[in-house]
């Protein structure tokens, strides 16, 4: 087993780090500008960064590990910028036929698709329970990697890395084979329909139960409606699952299935997924985590992983 790499207490240079700092922050407001256009969150992306990069030692640490999420998170956000149907024809009927054909449960002498099974049996402890599952796809993987950061260093770089190249590896399935989720066959059938905006789907039940709009704002900033193959919504519960196991948080990891569970059930109730999607999803997952512990191994990322220890340790 690797050792970490012993902390280093260093002082901020500001004369050297506010320019870098300033620049990266000017560059990425540019580039946004152009490609997305301007955001109020993109300031409060840019504060929490020089923020925490100037509070302390550990906050600067801290928020050095996370810019691989930082990094991510842009990447999602420019997606808008070059819609993936824009590069090839969007699958809508014949991943509808696929998922009935494979999935299709028989109600009242008519095959239907999972999500139209639960559609017609829709309960208030199910919208409510789906919701809370699906707000957690987030705060989660982000809560574990704060633990990692203060207790396994190396694991928390790990973690943020296979979450990182996972996403990457959708991305390039969302380019190959845009996919349109089952919401968007129960509202506009099988024609396709370039811009259409996001939609909460399913989740609006869970709003209206509250008398919210919590999804609505969600789901209106949606990078591409037409990328629902594969579910990297449930990819990532998995992906904490992994390291959760790996780690041999026993008490911690029955939260983490259990949130894992009701994520992939939530994905299909919702109607925001097919269950293919999910499977999709699973397999993104599983295939990220054995080729991020291969490539690890290789000198280019163990150099990687190893100057970033050095920077957040």
């Amino acid at each position: 087993m690797t050792s970490e790499i012993p902390s280093q207490e260093k002082k901020i240079n500001f004369k050297k780090d506010l320019p870098l700092t300033l620049g990266i922050s000017a560059l990425y407001l540019v580039l946004s500008y152009f490609l997305v256009g301007f955001k109020t969150d993109q300031l409060v992306l840019i504060g929490i960064f020089n923020t925490l990069y100037y509070l302390s030692s550990t906050t600067r640490k801290f928020i050095i590990g996370f810019s691989i999420f930082i990094v991510y998170w842009i990447i999602f956000d420019y997606m808008k910028a070059f819609p993936n149907y824009n590069y090839n024809a969007v699958h809508i009927a014949d991943l509808y036929q696929f998922e009935k054909n494979l999935f299709g449960i028989n109600h009242q002498g008519k095959l239907l698709t999972p999500n139209e099974y639960w559609l017609l049996h829709t309960h208030s402890f199910l919208d409510v329970m789906t919701g809370v599952f699906y707000l957690m796809w987030v705060p989660v993987p982000l809560a574990f990697a704060a633990y990692l950061f203060f207790n396994e260093k190396r694991n928390f770089l790990n973690f943020l890395l296979t979450f990182v190249w996972v996403n990457l590896l959708g991305f390039v399935v969302y380019y190959l084979y845009p996919a349109a989720p089952p919401w968007y066959v129960q509202q506009h059938g099988f024609e396709f329909i370039a811009n259409t905006p996001g939609n909460t789907a399913g989740l609006a039940r869970f709003d209206n139960f509250f008398g919210i709009e919590l999804f609505k704002s969600i789901y209106s900033k949606g990078s591409n409606v037409f990328a629902a193959m594969p579910s990297l919504h449930s990819a990532y519960p998995l992906i904490v699952v992994y390291y959760g196991a790996k780690g041999k948080f026993r008490k911690a990891n029955i939260f983490f299935v259990t949130v894992m569970l009701g994520i992939w059930f939530a994905a299909v109730y919702t109607s925001h997924h097919y269950l293919s999607d999910v499977l999709a999803g699973i397999t993104t997952a599983v295939v990220g985590i054995f080729s991020f512990n291969w490539l690890k191994e290789r000198k280019p990322l163990a150099n990687f992983i190893q100057s970033m220890l050095k920077l957040i340790s």
